[in-house]
């Protein structure tokens, strides 16, 4: 089985890849997409996620792996000194796509190499929380504290190590759709490189993280874990040894419900649909997404080549047949699924760029009104509202944010104040204040206050213009995109 690049030594091919969006009409819906804006992460980029929690939905953190050759000596390369991988976790937020950058960087923090991050559905003890599997062989909890007036940072929680010498290669929440049942317990699900899984259970009094279970699941890494959503006991596997496991977390952990060879090449993305109960979609280098029944798993009930080794899959949060797929050598795809007689899976979209390879890819969980409805605007605030125009405020020519400050995290717990230089724009210098322009801001929340209070509810909310972000591995680019349909 191949190996992919992502555990190598990523080799840079320049900060900026030409770009491009194809559309095709299917029988379903098609659409039109522009980018809005690159952003040059300075490390790999392979993860990046929108926060899915009401009031912090124009938030997007940023993922990203570096591996540091070993330094060299007087009698040249040290062959024994063990390869550092470095991550670097930024926090952005959206402030509208009429202006010029869009997204502006409100917190980076150092720490190890980030293989996967995803946010948790619902808050925790008021707060949202951030899962990152780290190449430390780590999971660790951040948390989201302050607001839109404090300055959102997210501050390290609880850590727990899944073993020596491995690397924690992805995660995933039981509540991977909005909403949960009364009394059902948090949990995360892991996987590593040694092809374990790792069952882990959250108490949201700390919160904190603590292991209930270890097993061994493939051969090879284990590239991807997941929960089936509406049965939360039930969490199926990917690994590079090309098989697809399901298995009973209450049951012995060394006995798969099933096991599935229908793959031919390594799993490495799996994700249970939040809308439909029983269908869940799962990605391989074999270059195919295919669509099962979860009732019946002996056979898919779609399969689509979309020509580039699956890395990413993630349903749409609102509209139940959309499917965006990360796929490596050839870009990222929108595809149209529908479970009905005819079980068809149709390439919608398609983002595309060369040397690079597309890792992550996320759907934002707010809308953008159609681009007739906009004027020319200035902003006077930058995250209170999820609709993506409502808060501009039409005055001047060009417009540009009225955020000048901003707090940031230094990696190490201490926050420290910034100047933001003109327009936000990424790459742009950030200057610290002088002392005496230094001023205090709270950014912890009282216990059981609530940060999730000025969003635009899904009811009512016109999801027809999507903002999405996606990732390239060997450029280092974070790519901003708007997708309208058609």
């Amino acid at each position: 089985m191949p190996r992919p690049q992502r555990l190598g030594a990523p080799v840079l091919l320049g900060a900026q890849s030409a770009a491009s969006f194809t559309s095709t009409q299917g029988p379903a819906m098609g659409g039109r997409g522009r980018l809005l804006q690159v952003v040059d992460t300075e490390y790999t980029a392979d993860s990046v996620e929108w926060c899915p929690l009401e009031g912090c939905r124009r938030l997007l953190a940023c993922g990203t792996y570096q591996l540091r050759r070993a330094e060299e000596g007087k009698s040249g390369l040290d062959v024994s000194e063990p390869q550092i991988r470095v991550g670097r976790l930024y926090l952005y937020s959206f402030i509208g796509e009429t202006s010029a950058s869009p997204l502006i960087e409100v917190q980076r923090r150092e720490m190890p190499a980030i293989l996967d991050m995803k946010w948790c559905h619902v808050p925790v003890a008021g707060h949202a929380l951030l899962g990152v599997a780290d190449a430390g062989g780590s999971i660790e909890l951040l948390c989201l504290q302050g607001s839109e007036k404090s300055n959102y940072t997210l501050q390290r929680l609880s850590s727990l190590a899944l073993g020596e010498q491995c690397l924690a290669l992805s995660l995933d929440w039981s509540t991977g759709k909005v909403g949960r049942a009364s009394g059902q317990p948090l949990k995360v699900i892991s996987s590593d490189s040694k092809g374990q899984l790792h069952l882990l259970a959250v108490s949201e009094t700390g919160p904190r993280l603590q292991a209930v279970a270890t097993w061994p699941a493939h051969r090879f890494e284990a590239w991807i874990a997941a929960f089936n959503y509406w049965q939360t006991e039930i969490v199926y596997s990917g690994g590079d040894d090309g098989l697809l496991k399901g298995w009973d977390t209450r049951m012995a952990p060394d006995m798969p419900l099933f096991t599935s060879e229908r793959h031919t090449m390594g799993v490495c993305s799996i994700h249970s649909s939040p809308h439909q109960e029983h269908v869940l979609a799962t990605g391989s280098y074999d270059e195919h997404v295919l669509l099962w029944d979860t009732r019946h798993m002996q056979q898919p009930f779609a399969d689509a080549h979309v020509q580039g080794g699956v890395w990413r899959l993630k349903w749409h949060p609102f509209h139940r047949h959309l499917l965006l797929a990360a796929c490596m050598h050839n870009g990222f795809k929108i595809l149209s699924c529908h479970k009905s007689e005819k079980q068809e899976v149709n390439i919608v979209s398609s983002f595309m760029w060369h040397n690079s390879l597309a890792y992550g890819a996320d759907w934002s969980w707010f809308s953008l009104r159609p681009l007739q409805a906009q004027q020319p605007a200035s902003f006077t605030s930058s995250l209170h509202s999820d609709t993506g125009v409502s808060n501009l405020k039409t005055a001047g020519e060009s417009p540009a944010p009225s955020l000048e400050r901003l707090e940031v995290d230094d990696g190490e717990g201490h926050a420290t104040q910034i100047k933001l230089s003109s327009g936000g724009k990424p790459g742009t210098s950030l200057q610290p204040l002088s002392e005496d322009t230094k001023r205090s801001s709270g950014k912890s929340l009282a216990p059981g206050s609530k940060i999730f209070d000025h969003d635009l509810h899904v009811d009512g909310a016109n999801f027809e213009n999507c903002v999405l972000a996606t990732c390239s591995f060997y450029d280092h680019v974070l790519h901003l995109w708007k997708w309208e349909m058609s």
